[in-house]
């Protein structure tokens, strides 16, 4: 294929503006997938799993507290009962029966009241637990919020700028004959890369220097022979600068 030295140089210009709208679209991917949100994600899931195990826990508590202090007033109403009775009974075998029934009420009404504090004791702790792991999650809240922010205005901003290259892209390639940039399009498809400058005997697309073979087919090419990378199948652009 021929085509003028000064058209495929050109294609340099194109191949900078498909490197810059896949950097893009990578960047634009990366904030999309968001995998530091996905991991504040796994984390706020986690954490919610903990608070619905600590919040069944302080309600079993409180289920407990509550029936230990129905349990003491029962036994408060009973003492109070037998205590007027004592005041009030005839004799004596009834006085000793009605005396025994309220130490041993009394006796069940300080075990009560001793479980009674260790359950309040341990319900603060539960409660403080579920305070905490709130908080947690409340921040985590927060940051997946601000995280979300910068992850929509960094989207915003590359999506800006690639629609920006892909029409610079555009009116670039129209400048360019058709037959060369649909080779162009053709190698950059199969291989990556559709246009590589040749530097100082060096292809920018692979970084690799042409061995002097290679180096003295090209030098024998026409300046508008269309000559292919040896290392990347690039079209290989020649100027002043390739060391030939």
């Amino acid at each position: 294929m021929k085509a003028a030295p000064e058209d495929q140089a050109i294609l340099l210009d194109v191949q900078r503006l498909d490197n810059d709208i896949t950097r893009l679209a990578h960047r634009i991917s990366s904030l999309q997938k968001g995998e530091h949100l996905t991991e504040l994600g796994t984390r706020a899931a986690g954490l919610r799993r903990q608070l619905a195990a600590a919040t069944g826990d302080v309600e079993d508590a409180e289920r407990d507290l509550a029936r230990l202090e129905s349990d003491t007033a029962t036994a408060q109403a009973r003492i109070e009962r037998d205590t007027t009775l004592l005041q009030n009974v005839g004799s004596a075998k009834d006085a000793a029966g009605l005396q025994n029934e309220l130490d041993s009420l009394n006796r069940r009404t300080n075990d009560l009241e001793t479980q009674e504090l260790e359950v309040m004791e341990k319900l603060d702790q539960l409660r403080a637990r579920v305070g905490d792991i709130e908080k947690q999650l409340a921040d985590i809240d927060a940051e997946r919020g601000r995280l979300m922010g910068v992850r929509d205005d960094g989207i915003a901003r590359f999506e800006k700028d690639r629609v920006a290259a892909v029409q610079s892209r555009a009116d670039v390639a129209a400048k360019v004959p058709a037959d060369l940039l649909a080779l162009y399009e053709r190698q950059r498809a199969r291989y990556g890369f559709g246009a590589s400058l040749l530097q100082g005997g060096v292809s920018t697309a692979s970084g690799v220097a042409l061995n002097n073979s290679d180096l003295a087919s090209i030098r024998a090419a026409a300046p508008d022979d269309v000559v292919l990378c040896p290392d990347s199948d690039a079209i290989l652009v020649r100027t002043a600068e390739s060391g030939l």
